[in-house]
């Protein structure tokens, strides 16, 4: 075949990079002298053929998530997004919550390579360093998820996290952040909280640094995993508990065994889900399947959310159906929660420089976006457009 000759309409139908490269080669296949001058495509000897295409890489990676919980479909979701993608080269066994070790110890499973990779929050390793729950669970000063997320990846908090992970707690470990969360709710009670003081004596479930926004008000904390938590409300282990959104709150079957729920809080006003990879796999990838996985993590970020909001929205409105009681939370037990923040930020500074630094960056990050938002753009969810459209 001879290139300068080709139609212009037979070489534009090669529009990708990939078909391009078959179109080449093709030609130079045609042109190539007969017999066995030319090495082999199966072979891929030193005469230029073609190497046969790269093993299947398979990773095995355990969520912190029930089966029917809408985060364990965004992790499954992703991991479609990563096969497809990749052509087939990444495949990812995506295994249930304890499905090879507990939560608490997946880091550890991922840095030692027993796991290749964890799908989870970073509050779960609050025990290994306090500064771990301020990539999800901190104050936020003001931002929402996706401004958060901004920080992280484009104000230094990607960097910050890896020197943590890595230099301070010594695990072989990379990890990205994705998937920006609603606020969630107070918790799920017997009675409506009326003011902080209903939370002295209270036996109640969080985690992170929110276990210290609860123990300002009062409340006794106990740590109880996601998946248990409706069976020791059930039980009387614990009083009353918050774990993240609509959607995942039924799933656990919070709605079954308390009728109250008390909306909007400042515990957790905002959170993300964490992508932990063992280092070492993340090393030897190609850097094309490298960049798949980056950005496949970005795009289930934004897949996740939209996702999230369909079905939050949904399960909104089956609570309603149930006759469950959502109730906004008072003001007094909001301005309770920031003083405990101011209390919990102070303290956790002290004796640890990584943490006042994250801090530090957060809140440099919040000055710099905070006013451009509050300025140029309308706050949404917006009442007043809503209202004009839709309540006339």
């Amino acid at each position: 075949m001879d290139l300068l000759k080709s139609s212009r309409r037979g070489f534009l139908k090669y529009t990708g990079l990939s078909a391009l490269g078959a179109f080449i080669t093709a030609c130079l296949s045609s042109n190539a002298p007969a017999g066995g001058g030319a090495a082999s495509p199966a072979t891929g000897g030193a005469g230029g053929g073609i190497a046969s295409p790269a093993a299947t890489i398979n990773w095995k990676i355990q969520s912190g998530w029930a089966g029917n919980d809408i985060f364990q479909e965004m992790f499954t979701d992703w991991a479609k997004k990563v096969d497809e993608m990749s052509g087939g080269r990444l495949k990812i066994d995506t295994l249930q919550v304890n499905s090879v070790t507990n939560t608490a110890a997946a880091i550890d499973a991922v840095s030692s390579g027993t796991l290749d990779g964890a799908h989870h929050v970073a509050v779960y390793y609050f025990g290994k360093d306090h500064s771990l729950s301020l990539f999800g669970t901190g104050p936020m000063m003001g931002l929402n998820g996706q401004q958060w997320l901004s920080w992280f990846y484009y104000g230094g908090g990607f960097e910050l996290y890896q020197d943590l992970v890595q230099r301070k707690l010594k695990l072989n470990v990379v990890s990205f952040l994705h998937m920006p969360m609603q606020c969630q709710p107070l918790g799920w009670f017997k009675d409506e909280i009326k003011s902080p003081d209903d939370f002295k004596g209270m036996k109640f479930r969080t985690v992170g640094l929110a276990t210290g926004v609860y123990q300002g008000m009062g409340a006794s904390v106990i740590s109880v995993p996601g998946a248990e938590v409706a069976s020791a409300l059930d039980r009387g282990t614990i009083d009353a508990a918050e774990f993240n959104n609509t959607t995942s709150d039924i799933a656990y079957g919070m709605p079954d065994v308390r009728k109250v729920m008390m909306a909007q809080s400042y515990h957790q006003p905002g959170e993300a889900l964490l992508i932990d990879i063992n280092k070492a796999k993340w090393d030897a990838l190609p850097k094309d399947l490298q960049a798949i996985v980056k950005y496949s993590i970005y795009a289930e970020s934004a897949d996740g959310e939209w996702k999230q909001i369909s079905k939050n929205a949904d399960d909104y409105a089956k609570l309603v159906s149930r006759g469950i009681k959502i109730v906004q939370t008072p003001k007094a037990v909001l301005e309770a929660q920031l003083k405990a923040w101011d209390s919990i930020l102070a303290n956790e500074s002290k004796d640890n420089p990584e943490f006042a630094k994250i801090i530090d960056s957060q809140k440099k990050w919040a000055q710099k976006v905070y006013p451009w938002t509050e300025k140029i753009n309308i706050p949404t969810p917006d009442p007043v457009s809503y209202n004009w459209f839709l309540k006339k």
